[in-house]
Formats: structure tokens, sequence, C-alpha cells
């Protein structure tokens, strides 16, 4: 554990996971928590991916995570919280079909969007809407830590703005070590793509963004609800209603495209082409595949999210995967597509808004 409040340079560093003593378990939460309600910032396991906290009512906490970030004020934050009963002190009463959702999902990978009470909350965590973002995680350290800070946390991903969330307690240092004031390491998330963000209007159920709570379970926990989708290239004009609804998200530093096809023979030979000419003017090449078609491929690096046939472990190493390609100086990054199947259309979500909608078809 790194302890230094004078010492911008370090960041206190917590180790809780199943092996962990329980007392020190014990005491890095307490401390965690401590940190939260003197208005630092401190990032915490998820079952989706790491989160930057801090106290949602505290103007200058949150500033903390926007100035760690290097976020926009104008991209609203999710408040996360360990008991349904706090939403009372900051949220008024949810529609029926929301009440209905968080029955059936929380806690979970599920963001539901209700009408924030005047002045709860920091209207930087709202950029200043009349609504708020709330969910309640489904992992025992963010839950434990939740509960010892007793205040509804603001926590986006804990990243630098624009780059791959963090899926393990390495990530977040790469991005913020020596920004926030600590990072409690419950080890890799579970579900690896943030949560589903959803909100109910004009007698309808919106998704603003895909996640780990897929469309499918959502109509089928709402058989007598219209479950509406955005366009897949849908972009929100002002104010985003929820995170990850505007500007470029989770890029590598290279430049990224992804190549749509139905035969993967095709797509291959034509990503070839493409990358044997991009290596002829001094790119350092990659390619992001499935591990079905890794022989497939040449490149500089060749990176495997995950298997097609298992679709929820290209989820969990997708944003392990795209900072690969940092770590070994890919410059021109290839991504092919996958089904927008189920758990599909989070991961292709993710992608695009990766390659900054920057497509071809083959």
């Amino acid at each position: 554990m790194n302890i230094n409040k004078g010492d911008a340079t370090l960041t206190e560093h917590w180790v809780v996971n199943h092996k962990s003593d329980v007392d020190a378990a014990d005491r890095a939460i307490s401390e965690a928590a401590r940190l939260l309600r003197l208005g630092e910032t401190v990032a915490f396991p998820t079952e989706t991916v790491y989160g930057l906290g801090a106290d949602a009512t505290n103007s200058d906490a949150v500033k903390g995570i926007y100035s760690a970030k290097g976020r926009p004020s104008d991209n609203p934050l999710i408040v996360h919280i360990a008991d349904r009963d706090q939403m009372d002190a900051f949220a008024e009463e949810a529609a029926e079909p929301l009440q209905r959702l968080m029955n059936a999902f929380w806690p979970g990978p599920l963001t539901i969007i209700v009408p924030v009470r005047t002045g709860a909350l920091s209207p930087l965590v709202t950029a200043g809407l009349n609504t708020v973002g709330v969910r309640i995680p489904d992992h025992p350290v963010a839950i434990a830590v939740l509960r010892a800070a007793g205040c509804p946390v603001a926590a986006p991903s804990a990243n630098s703005s624009g780059r791959p969330s963090p899926t393990t307690a390495e990530h977040v240092s790469e991005d913020l070590g020596g920004l926030i004031g600590g990072i409690v390491d419950g080890g890799a998330t579970g579900v690896g793509v943030e949560s589903t963000v959803v909100e109910w209007a004009n007698g309808a159920l919106y998704v603003l963004r895909p996640g780990g709570v897929t469309a499918e379970q959502l109509r089928e926990a709402l058989p007598d609800v219209s479950v509406r989708e955005p366009a897949r290239t849908e972009e929100p004009a002002g104010t985003p209603r929820a995170p990850g609804m505007k500007y470029t998200h989770y890029a590598p530093r290279g430049s990224m495209r992804v190549v749509l096809g139905d035969d993967p023979q095709a797509v291959a030979a034509w990503m070839r082409r493409e990358l044997d000419a991009a290596k002829a003017r001094g790119e350092r090449t990659g390619v992001l595949t499935f591990d079905e078609r890794r022989g497939l491929h040449r490149a500089d690096v060749v990176v495997a999210a995950g298997s097609l046939a298992q679709p929820d472990t290209i989820a969990r190493g997708l944003y392990s995967a795209l900072r690969q390609f940092d770590q070994q100086h890919a410059t021109f990054i290839l991504a092919e597509g996958c089904s927008e199947a189920g758990i599909g259309r989070a991961i292709m979500n993710r992608l695009l808004k990766a390659a900054g909608h920057e497509v071809v078809r083959v």
C-alpha cells in the first residue's frame, strides 16, 4: 500500500480478493471509504469495468473525476449505490416498468435513468440534466466500499477519457496512477463492458447504451413494453443523456477501422492487402480478431479478443485486447466485426466508438 497524501506521483493501492487476509481487506475497504468521504477519488472494481468513484453530493470531489480523466463536462456520470433505499435521498420515484427492471437486474450491469431531486446531487454529476443514471453493481468489493462510504458514489470508468476502459487494476494505474487517491484491486472484472443504460419516455423503454444486460433480456423482463434501441451510428445532439453516447471512446492510440463481411476468407484477404500496404509505408500493423479466425491473419500484432462461439469471452477480453495494441506500439489497426445478437450489440458499439465509426464492408 502506498500512502502519500502530499506526493501527487503516488496512488494508494490495496489488493482485496479471495486470497486477502480478512483484517487487511477490511482495513483496505475502510480506508477507501474514508477517502471517498473526505472528497478524494478512488478506483474500485465492479462486475463490468473498474470505476473511478467520488462522493456524488460533493462538487469538489466530482471535479476530481473530470480532472483525472480529462473528461468533457457535458458527459453525465452514473451514480452507484449499495442499497435501493439510498435512491430516496436524491431521486424521484421511478416509473413502474423501471421498478420491474430494478427487481429483475439489480444488483447487476443495468443503469436506469430517473428524475433527480433538485439540489440532492452535485450538478456536475448530471451535467445540468434533470435526470440521473443509477445502478447497484454486482461485485462484493464494490458493494463493501459503497456501504462503508455511506454516500452515493459517482463513478465513470477509471481510465483516461477516450481510452479503452479498465478491466484490471493495472489498467487503472496505467492511465490514472498519481492522479487519484487510491485503487482497490479486486482482480479482473467479469462482464468486461459497461452497463446497459435505459430510460423510460413516451410509454416506451429506450436503450441509450447497450451493455451487460441485452435487449433480449430487457424484452423478456418487460414483455408488455416496447423496447427501442438507437441506430448503430446515432450520435446525440447537445448534452448526452447517458455516458458513452457522444465522443470517441475506448480507442487505442493507433488509427483503427472495423471491417465487416459475411465471408471470413474474403475479409481476411482484404485485410491482408491493406495491412501489407500500411507496412510498406512504415506503419506497425495490428489485427483484432477472434479465436476461430486468428490463423487467417498476419500482422505485427494479432490479438484475439475471445471466441465467436462464446461472445461473453469477447466482451471480457475486448478492452485488454485494445490496450495490447498500445503496449506493442501498433499504429494501423484493423478490427473484425461480429454478430450483434445478444452481448454482440454492446461489443460492436464499443468497437465502432473505438474506431470513430470508421467502417469498411467487404
